[in-house]
């Protein structure tokens, strides 16, 4: 079934952000001033918290994997993205689209996940202190990864299977500046509502289970950090969890507006202006606000820059 896909379809032109002639260029520098910073910013945190012993704890491994994961999907979108504001027509090839479909769906499940996973670190962090080393051992961690990225595969090899057994026409316009679901089912000849469906449930699947764990893991620690007597123990509790609070809103929030609402509700264009968030300006946010908002973090910058400066 794939291959008569092919045969039907052997390449897309993405239309991108806009086609209005004078935006382009403006939008091409801020575009690349956005993946310079998102680059810099995730390699910078990963290689930070690999040089700092300090940092070898559970809440930097889950942010490491977090940067990893941001860089990884902000790669696989915008220098496609980029090319579409300087060349004429920004064709992909059939498979290109699928690899760059299959991937962007693993990193943005897998990014759901690891989200849940670092507000069950800070649950048992603040709630249950005493059990924390024992809870949060390498192991323990390690399968949580696993299981973080095995949602990834999940949900690309889900979406990937929707994809592969509807059949592209002679339209090969894709109203968007990547591949994604949405808009290749707009394009196809016999996608039908159970299509729209499995985008549904499966998306459900990618933003509503990690965001149900989010608010239970957040419901505990709420009531954990009312009960903490001191204002100086409250203020401490709480600054360890709003870095984490600001890029789930950020994340789920542009997210699910994409997704979640009918298309009648939300025209295409301005999905494509809600799913920027997520694609560009997220991962270009996160190691800004876990850095800015961190004073481990910054303690290790001094350490490390320090340490170059001397040497």
């Amino acid at each position: 079934m794939a291959a008569d896909n092919a045969s039907s379809v052997t390449e897309f032109i993405l239309a991108g952000l806009t086609d209005e002639p004078e935006l382009q260029m403006p939008l091409f520098f801020l575009f690349l001033g956005f993946y310079v910073v998102t680059v810099v910013g995730n390699l910078g945190l990963i290689t930070l918290i690999g040089l700092n012993s300090h940092l070898h704890i559970p809440m930097y491994f889950f942010l490491l994997n977090l940067s990893f994961i941001d860089f990884s999907y902000s790669t696989t979108l915008t220098p496609k993205m980029l090319m579409g504001f300087v060349s004429k027509r920004n064709i992909i090839s059939y498979a290109g689209c699928m690899t760059q479909f299959f991937f962007f769906c693993f990193f943005v499940f897998s990014e759901s996940y690891i989200l849940s996973a670092m507000a069950y670190d800070r649950y048992v962090a603040i709630c249950k202190p005493l059990l924390y080393t024992v809870t949060m051992s390498p192991q323990a961690c390690v399968l949580l990864m696993l299981a973080v990225y095995g949602m990834g595969v999940f949900g690309a090899v889900t979406h990937m299977g929707n994809i592969m057994f509807i059949t592209f026409c002679a339209d090969n316009l894709v109203n968007h500046y990547m591949c994604d679901i949405i808009p290749l089912l707009e394009l196809s000849c016999n996608s039908s509502y159970i299509n729209m469906l499995v985008v549904f449930i499966v998306v459900t699947i990618g933003i509503g289970v990690p965001i149900v764990t989010i608010f239970i893991s957040y419901g505990f620690i709420l009531s954990s950090i009312l009960h903490i007597s001191s204002t100086e123990g409250r203020s401490k509790a709480f600054s360890t969890c709003s870095s984490h609070i600001i890029v789930v809103s950020l994340f789920f929030g542009s997210g699910a507006f994409m997704y979640l609402k009918p298309p009648s509700i939300l025209p295409l264009d301005q999905g494509k202006v809600s799913s920027i968030f997520y694609t560009a300006v997220v991962p270009m946010f996160n190691p800004l606000i876990y850095s800015l908002r961190n004073k481990d973090v910054k303690i290790a910058l001094k350490k490390t820059l320090g340490r170059k400066l001397f040497s």
